[in-house]
């Protein structure tokens, strides 16, 4: 005999319900943008765009589609979530209408979106985002493909896709910058990273001359070009080098004596598996042709138990070696910076998340908007995280924010002439998500 829980009672689930909204926290992201002046900045971006007065504004066009990504939404289609709900979102794009959108953005209206895109950036930070240390964080990732599109091509993973660079700006979480590249782009492709690194300085509110700013990749940064365009742009650099048959024989040299403990990523203990050591004097030649004052710091590591052994694994201990322009700073320091660069992954599988996996089109031009827009739902929650939540929220996932917050149901009144959306007592963040609002309301109002 089975025995029925008792714990639940019994609900009957109907349809004709009236008054009831979904994704009421969403409309937070949606109010974000227009705070901060997005909505405004990409309507004037993509006005050259329309032919015709009639129609929807494609620049809140673009935001609506920015904040459905945000909210968890795949496909173009998942725009209907904001449709369905016109008392709540507005007036959103039917699906036919957000392809032609995406269509008419040619070169010319990416960059308008760009600028849009810093001057958002320049309102968040005045609205308190600047987070006063700058480091750029470059790296690429996989995005498959499991159909025919526009420059896809098989990876150096075996794969078939594409293979994006991207740049984050390591201390907010922002993403300043992407190039979707076929997936047979080289990892250090100097071209692409220079590329990656000019658009993510044009979307800082600040001047590398005026404040340090620090450029942090991995070995596919490593080339001769990109150290000398971060000199060009006044930008400091740590960069991975690889570890090349000389530079092991250089470390093969080091006395046990020279190498020093190294440091946690935040600089609060010191790291008993870990050390590190100058090797600046020791390499000879070996750094000829990079600019004058670059230094080059070795880490070495015993492996956790269990952990997978490679194949430049020396007497037991992993090796990392980086180049920085950074001088009078200790190494410690300076090799706890470098391993920092490991929080790009997190903003990697963020952006993955928000819609990056999931290119709509054929069109290589119109997966490129795409890409951009998905950057720029990445930059909403950022800012909303920056600025409108705190306590765990303000550091939370994508996924948790849906969960507490985005997905939140209400009910909605509209007395008098009024529109009140009101959220269950008993739900545990409905204080949170109120005080959001309030925060987001309360920004200076930028146009």
């Amino acid at each position: 005999m089975v025995k029925r829980n008792r714990r639940r009672r019994a609900v009957k689930i109907t349809g004709g319900g009236s008054g009831v909204v979904n994704h009421a926290g969403a409309r937070l992201l949606a109010d974000l943008a227009d705070q901060l002046g997005l909505t405004t900045a990409l309507s004037t971006a993509m006005a050259p765009t329309k032919q015709r007065r009639r129609g929807h504004d494609r620049g809140e066009v673009l935001v609506d589609v920015a904040v459905m990504l945000a909210d968890g939404g795949e496909t173009i289609s998942d725009v209907a979530v904001l449709r369905d709900q016109p008392d709540r979102f507005g007036e959103v794009a039917s699906h036919p209408t957000v392809w032609r959108t995406l269509e008419a953005v040619d070169d010319d209206a990416l960059g308008r979106i760009k600028i849009a895109r810093a001057q958002a950036r320049a309102n968040a930070w005045a609205a308190g985002a600047d987070p006063g240390f700058y480091v750029i964080d470059i790296d690429a990732t996989l995005v498959g493909a499991h159909s025919e599109k526009e420059h896809a091509a098989p990876t150096y993973k075996r794969g078939f896709g594409f293979h994006p660079l991207l740049a984050y700006l390591d201390a907010t979480g922002e993403a300043l910058a992407g190039v979707l590249r076929p997936g047979n782009a080289g990892s250090g492709t100097a071209t692409d990273h220079i590329a990656v690194l000019d658009d993510a300085l044009d979307q800082l509110p600040i001047n590398p001359a005026d404040v340090e700013v620090i450029a942090r990749a991995d070995t596919a940064g490593w080339s001769h070009r990109f150290v000398d365009r971060c000199r060009q742009q006044q930008v400091r650099f740590v960069i991975g080098h690889q570890l090349n048959v000389d530079v092991a024989k250089v470390l093969a040299t080091v006395p046990k004596r020279a190498w020093r403990p190294a440091i946690s990523a935040d600089g609060t203990e010191w790291r008993d598996r870990a050390e590190v050591v100058e090797i600046t004097r020791l390499v000879g030649d070996l750094l000829d042709g990079w600019p004058d004052g670059c230094r080059m710091i070795a880490r070495r590591e015993l492996p956790h138990p269990g952990a997978q052994l490679t194949f430049t694994d020396v007497d037991g201990h992993r090796y990392q070696v980086f180049v920085t322009d950074l001088a009078d700073t200790d190494i410690a320091y300076l090799e706890a910076l470098y391993r920092g660069r490991g929080r790009a992954e997190r903003q990697i599988c963020d952006t993955k998340a928000l819609g990056l996996t999931n290119l709509p089109s054929h069109s290589f031009a119109i997966n490129t908007t795409w890409m951009h827009l998905v950057l720029t739902a990445h930059d909403l929650l950022a800012w909303c995280r920056l600025l409108a939540l705190d306590g765990d929220l303000s550091t939370a996932e994508p996924k948790r924010l849906r969960y507490c917050l985005y997905h939140t149901a209400g009910h909605l009144i509209t007395p008098g002439r009024r529109r009140i959306c009101k959220l269950s007592d008993t739900w545990p963040w409905t204080d949170q998500l109120i005080a959001a609002f309030t925060r987001v309301h309360t920004l200076p109002l930028r146009i």
